[in-house]
């Protein structure tokens, strides 16, 4: 078993340089099949859900190169298969963009449904919504999502979309590149990721206008060929970052980002009483006083990340006075309570609401990561507890954050990856 071992208490000093952005690199990955030629990918994060996603476009036949530590070459202009390998995809939640680009390249897709965090449900009906009207027969069968045009080309049409979705959004993008005709998608969610994906999209020649607003035109062209694209920084890396500060004291400058996307979490990090100076690529947060109270709704961009709600609670958990979290996202985002309770926390959650009562500190415990984001901020907490806290399930955690023990390391954590003997297989063994 592999657990990160954290002492914690200690402020944290010095610099910490973001990676390129997950939620970005997840859909421009499969949007290579798109391509016919190469194209190479620059700012790719090294995480576990990168490298799943280029397996499988190996898989599937595609031509991947390692040009450099966060540098691929993709080649998938020989493929001829359109159906993604079952095991692979069931443990990565973006497989279903698999489902968009394999219907723009080969009008048909087969799929397994996807795996990843689990928040409850996570139904991709706005997804399936977009591919029918685009002219696509969907059904589940045999454990896969079939998913075939009617006449062998996706069409474009005018889709409005019931909720705003980031997913939904994303993957008629994709379906739409080669499609005939225009389609339309209102509604559309905007976070930076959607604009990256778009953007990488027409730098390979297609025609996307009106990304990161809430209504996206996609003109479909005949093909997109090769060339060379740097993955915007990661938001909710240095949002992640900028919570550690906050909770545990101390000054970091955090490189490599792009201020603007941060904005949301800037301003509540300011309510609380954290300072946030803004530089051309970097944010310098110090915390050096007592951080009060504050709400937090999650909204759709660009209002406060739902991937950010369980770091920012984790600060909560220190503020002074009563805070309340309102998660305007997920059904299911508050599975961490329980741990953080087991280091002190005073929490209580109704439904999509929780209300947190601020303790004077966090106390070391044996705790697990649940998810990928309740993974971040518990370590936030480990960093800014008394004692020592063990961290397990850090798959989790490696799915969406690089070289996490490097990077706070270098800012003065004590944090360290044990991995110990398998306490079934000793039990075996015996």
């Amino acid at each position: 078993m592999t657990k990160y071992v954290i002492h914690g208490g200690k402020p944290l000093f010095g610099e910490i340089d973001i990676s390129g952005a997950k939620n970005a690199a997840v859909a421009i990955i499969p949007a290579a099949l798109l391509v016919d030629g190469v194209c190479r990918i620059e700012n790719l994060p090294q995480i576990s859900d990168v490298t799943l996603l280029l397996n499988i476009l190996q898989e599937l036949g595609a031509d991947v190169r390692t040009v450099n530590r966060t540098t691929v070459d993709v080649d998938c202009s020989h493929i001829r298969n359109a159906r993604v390998p079952e095991e692979l995809a069931r443990k990565i939640r973006a497989s279903y963009y698999l489902i968009g680009a394999l219907l723009g390249r080969f009008g048909s897709a087969e799929v397994p449904p996807p795996g990843g965090c689990d928040f409850g449900g996570r139904p991709i009906d706005q997804h399936i919504k977009g591919f029918v009207a685009m002219g696509a027969n969907v059904d589940v069968r045999g454990g896969y999502i079939h998913a075939k045009a009617a006449n062998g080309r996706m069409t474009g049409t005018q889709i409005y979309l019931d909720i705003v979705s980031v997913g939904a959004t994303m993957n008629i993008m994709l379906a739409a590149a080669l499609a005939d005709g225009m389609t339309i998608i209102e509604n559309a969610a905007k976070e930076p990721h959607i604009v990256d994906l778009a953007n990488f999209l027409n730098s390979m020649g297609a025609k996307i206008m009106g990304a990161g607003t809430d209504v996206i035109k996609i003109r479909g062209v005949e093909r997109l060929s090769g060339g060379t694209y740097s993955i915007i920084p990661d938001q909710i890396e240095a949002g992640t970052y900028m919570t550690a500060v906050a909770a545990t004291g101390g000054e970091v400058l955090i490189k490599n980002v792009i201020p603007k996307h941060l904005e949301c979490i800037t301003a509540k990090l300011l309510e609380m009483g954290v300072d946030v100076e803004e530089r051309d690529d970097a944010v310098l947060v110090r915390r050096h006083g007592k951080l009060t109270r504050t709400n937090v709704k999650t909204l759709p961009y660009p209002g406060f990340p739902t991937d950010m709600q369980p770091q920012i609670a984790a600060v909560l958990c220190l503020a002074e006075g009563t805070s309340v979290i309102t998660e305007g996202v997920w059904d299911n985002r508050f599975r961490y309570v329980d741990e953080f309770r087991r280091m002190g926390a005073q929490i209580q959650v109704d439904g999509k609401i929780a209300v947190i009562e601020g303790v004077e500190k966090f106390t070391g415990a044996r705790i697990q990561a649940c998810d990928l984001r309740a993974g971040a901020a518990m370590v936030i907490a480990g960093l800014a507890a008394q004692g020592t806290t063990e961290i397990g399930c850090i798959h989790h955690i490696e799915r969406g954050y690089e070289d996490i023990v490097r990077k706070l390391s270098g800012v003065g954590a004590d944090i360290r990856v044990v991995v110990t003997p398998d306490e079934d297989k000793q039990a075996q063994v015996g």
